[in-house]
């Protein structure tokens, strides 16, 4: 599994740093991988951990559960009560908890990890990072939503439909909602194109489900002395896969102990990218 999904990885590492017109093909299908979350029924439910400290946060965690649910998607959320705490973020099998706290000066506004058993989603976490949104520069609605937006489709198993900073007026690009753009609602929210590859990823059923059951409570599985978390240090993430020409958008991988392989999305400030675009960022807050 490990060959398999480090070729899937490559892959996309090569797609990254080719020309204008294999960019154009990325942008046709830009889903993680071909990675999705097992399920038995053409739609499912996935529960949203909120495990979010204050209303700001929880109101841009409705707001992106509700644009989500708002197309044709496969991909139904519900947001249920957190089973982590905001600080340590923990996964919980068959679901994805949602946290934010002051994380440190480290670089990154947000962070999606999933954990994968082969192709399927098994849990997931989507974190923002207060020390940076706490700023003038990053404290707006719309910087709030459009990151919330993409942290929490990456655990859908999306990627990004422009990684070069321009607008597609989707949640999944990188156009950034600060300074002159602090008061602009384009790409805070899906467009059509994204529900579009939900329904791709998601074309086939699967014989069993890696989705916690709804509705009922969220109880946080056992992990038999495995850690599959990504913690607050850096290193946790693993291998550095792949990286956007301006730095600010990165994939780690992480092989675990049981077999499991975690993946992380970065979503790094423009401080951070603008300092070396090509630099493994961890390098510049150890």
């Amino acid at each position: 599994m490990r060959k398999k999904i480090f070729k899937r990885l490559a892959l996309a590492a090569t797609i990254g740093l080719a020309g204008t017109s294999i960019a154009n093909v990325a942008l046709a299908n830009h889903a993680w991988g071909t990675y999705h979350w097992a399920r038995t029924t053409p739609q499912f439910t996935l529960k949203l951990g909120n495990n979010l400290t204050t209303t700001a946060w929880s109101a841009r965690l409705t707001q992106t559960a509700s644009d989500w649910n708002a197309g044709n998607t496969p991909v139904l959320t519900a947001i249920v009560a957190g089973s982590t705490s905001a600080r340590t973020c923990k996964m919980v099998a068959g679901t994805t908890q949602v946290c934010n706290a002051s994380y440190g000066n480290n670089g990154w506004l947000g962070l999606a990890s999933i954990n994968l058993s082969g192709d399927h989603i098994t849990q997931g976490t989507a974190k923002m990072n207060d020390t940076y949104f706490n700023t003038a520069t990053y404290n707006n609605v719309n910087e709030r939503e459009h990151v919330m937006c993409q942290e929490v489709a990456h655990t859908f198993g999306l990627g990004h439909q422009s990684e070069d900073g321009s607008s597609q007026n989707s949640c999944m690009d990188y156009f950034s909602n600060t300074g002159s753009n602090a008061g602009s609602t384009v790409s805070t929210k899906p467009n059509a194109h994204d529900f579009s590859v939900l329904n791709t990823i998601y074309a086939h059923l699967d014989s069993t489900t890696t989705v916690a059951a709804t509705p009922g409570p969220v109880v946080a599985a056992a992990k038999g002395g495995v850690d599959v978390d990504i913690s607050n240090d850096p290193a946790s993430w693993g291998a550095l896969m792949k990286q956007s020409a301006n730095g600010r958008s990165s994939i780690y991988q992480r092989f675990n102990q049981d077999g499991s392989v975690t993946l992380t999305h970065v979503f790094w400030t423009n401080e951070a990218a603008a300092n070396c675009p090509s630099c493994d960022h961890r390098r510049n807050f150890r």
